[in-house]
């Protein structure tokens, strides 16, 4: 059998434009004469349309788009279209609505498949709007039988974990009803090192059923979710026929009577990874959002100089606006270096001094507070100024303003909220400090577009006299493990300790964490690429009081 697996960006909620791109995608595969032409998960919908998915009028138009579908095959008889849809389930009781795979062919819809395993760890939530399928039953085409699956339906493997989140594996089910071609869509999103493991998982299940395995998943950036593709044909032996590029759009036939090759996988590099991960973020959270440029603040330091790479990387140097805004703190080479900086990527830039405003503010409230000490009140003040200055370029120019803070920062709350937390995205929120510098290493491995006086100088947020980051924040390599474990894996405060790790330390920072809970609340969405990301994968109360 022939099989056309389409890896395409839907935008979600765009039912018409989705529609319209796969009826494009099934005339120009027309000439591949495939059997079979399969887009991802909920492709005329886009994934994740969350609560889209109430709205009855939703749900009838994404109908009503499948049986465009079905209406435009007749016009191509030797293709059978697999498709991902909302449906009603027409069930009494329950949500009233299934995850659907939709097979249509020659104007009939042959069968509907719903998701059996609907997750709702980390940033899932299909509980809260589907049902989970009856049965799951192959369906005979072509003189073979297909296995339909749903993305998590495919991630229930005995074999592969230790605890299983399902009390049976729907991959297994239709197999012992007889598949002999097993096809999964899917819309899983990217974190670091995940392709591995949908590699492992899809060429386990070949291996172990001794039947071919289509899997194909979107890409595209929708909200924090990146999702990177990496659609992939095995044969009945688990080796590889096919892994489809990561972050692009990718439509190729695959014939799966052919056998694979043996180490023919490679995983991308994580690095490389995370970067192209972020550039397609950036330029999908833009695009589809409506804007077409962004400001940003540049510091000198390397967190707004990694952003500021990726901005110029997704949108054209021609649509990025750096500021510089120094203070009486601000020293020479930062504004120097983020000049450097804006000249190599060729992007527009302004310098903006902001000691003048900044007095203004300091005698507006002198009377109010004659008799303080000068403290992180100040400090807050000329990151709050900066702020106010990026967001009137945005209100005036309709720029997006990108915030520049990393993970490990916004972690521990070394972040000013209305300040350099500003922003309608927050770039590398995600991105552990530790790694940021191997942002900077990648973007520079060609030539030097990042200075190398901003990756070799000590990090400061320069709002006071020779403020340094390690003043008040542990070594980025301990703070990083320490927030891995902690923020990752779950591990409490003497399961860190344990590893070796300072008592001292280990309680600094998980209190930090857990004190600034309230300050994330109000940031800026951050694209997700680690495993366990603050937002939509991270649901912490504020107003709680709990020792871990």
């Amino acid at each position: 059998m022939k099989v056309v697996a389409a890896q395409l960006n839907p935008v979600v909620g765009d039912i018409d434009g989705n529609l319209r791109k796969a009826i494009k995608t099934l005339r120009h595969s027309v000439k591949e004469l495939p059997d079979l032409l399969v887009f991802p998960e909920l492709f005329l919908a886009g994934y994740p349309p969350r609560d889209l998915l109430e709205r009855p009028s939703f749900i009838e138009k994404a109908g009503n788009a499948v049986k465009e579908l079905a209406r435009v095959s007749v016009n191509y008889p030797q293709t059978g279209i697999i498709i991902g849809a909302p449906l009603p389930s027409n069930q009494e009781g329950g949500r009233g609505l299934y995850n659907t795979a939709v097979l249509i062919y020659r104007g009939q819809i042959l069968n509907t498949q719903p998701k059996s395993l609907l997750p709702t760890y980390d940033v899932f939530d299909e509980a809260r709007y589907f049902d989970p399928a009856p049965d799951n039953r192959p369906i005979d085409f072509k003189g073979e039988t297909l296995g339909l699956t749903v993305c998590e339906d495919a991630w229930n493997d005995p074999e592969l974990w230790a605890k299983r989140n399902y009390p049976y594996d729907p991959v297994e089910e239709v197999v012992k009803k007889g598949a002999s071609i097993l096809i999964n869509i899917s819309a899983s999103p990217f974190q670091i090192g995940k392709e591995e493991v949908r590699y492992r998982i899809i060429s386990n299940h070949a291996r172990k059923h001794k039947v071919p395995f289509v899997y194909v998943n979107q890409i595209g950036g929708n909200d924090e979710l990146i999702f990177d593709g990496r659609s992939l044909c095995v044969d009945g032996s688990g080796e590889c026929l096919k892994v489809f590029p990561a972050f692009k759009e990718h439509i190729q036939a695959v014939d799966l009577t052919k056998k694979g090759i043996a180490g023919a996988y490679v995983p991308q590099d994580k690095v490389e990874s995370v970067y192209e991960a972020l550039v397609l973020g950036l330029r999908d959270y833009i695009r589809k959002c409506g804007f077409s440029r962004a400001v940003l603040g540049l510091s000198g330091g390397i967190d707004s100089a990694v952003t500021c790479c990726l901005a110029a990387e997704a949108l054209g140097s021609e649509n990025v606006l750096g500021i510089s805004m120094p203070s009486l703190f601000s020293s020479p080479g930062s504004v120097e270096d983020s000049r450097r900086l804006a000249e190599n990527l060729g992007i527009e830039f302004k310098i903006i001094p902001i000691s003048n405003i900044y007095s203004g503010y300091l005698e507006t409230l002198a009377e109010h507070f004659r008799g303080k000490e000068a403290d992180i009140t100040e400090e807050n003040i000329q990151a709050r100024i900066r702020g106010n200055i990026l967001m009137a370029f945005s209100n005036k120019f309709g720029h997006l303003v990108l915030s520049t803070g990393n993970k490990s920062e916004v972690a521990v709350g070394y972040c000013t909220l209305y300040g350099d937390m500003s922003g309608g995205l927050s770039v590398i929120s995600d991105v552990p400090k530790t790694m940021v510098y191997q942002l900077a290493r990648f973007i520079n491995r060609d030539k030097q577009l990042i200075p190398r006086e901003i990756i070799e100088k000590a990090p400061s947020a320069e709002l006071k006299p020779n403020q340094l980051d390690q003043d008040t924040l542990p070594p980025y390599d301990i703070l990083d493990q320490i927030l891995c474990y902690y923020l990752d894996e779950g591990y409490s405060a003497g399961d860190i300790i344990r590893k070796g790790f300072s008592p001292e330390t280990v309680r600094w920072v998980i209190t930090t964490v857990d004190r600034n809970e309230y300050k994330r609340k109000q940031a800026a969405p951050g694209l997700k690429v680690t495993s366990k990301a603050f937002g939509v994968g991270r649901r912490m109360p504020i107003a709680a009081r709990y020792d871990l």
